[in-house]
């Protein structure tokens, strides 16, 4: 989809690359929820503490297996701007990326 992507193993290892990046160098994070070191909720919420006020409020995704409401819910509570759950449909990851990035 011609999309550039950077990897992170773990979500500490996402908040490092977040606050080491120059401001609209990413433009979006998927972010799985079950990460080791720190888990995305976490990572988002460290995220959104970071001083560079661009930086905290880039679109964060959620990414999980985990599809309950209440999984929803604290994406949401965690200040990710979405939730997709696994197995990822291209279909839902394409109008997802479409609403936040439009």
């Amino acid at each position: 989809a011609g999309f550039t992507t950077a990897v992170a193993r773990n979500g500490q290892e996402a908040v490092e690359m977040m606050r080491r990046s120059q401001s609209g160098y990413y433009q979006l994070v998927l972010m799985d929820v079950q990460m080791p070191v720190m888990n995305g909720y976490e990572a988002a919420k460290a995220i959104r503490k970071l001083e560079d006020r661009e930086l905290a409020s880039i679109p964060i995704i959620a990414m999980t297996a985990n599809a309950f409401e209440e999984d929803k819910k604290e994406a949401l509570a965690c200040g990710m701007n979405g939730h997709i759950a696994k197995p990822i449909d291209t279909v839902v990851l394409f109008q997802t990326l479409d609403q936040v990035l439009n």
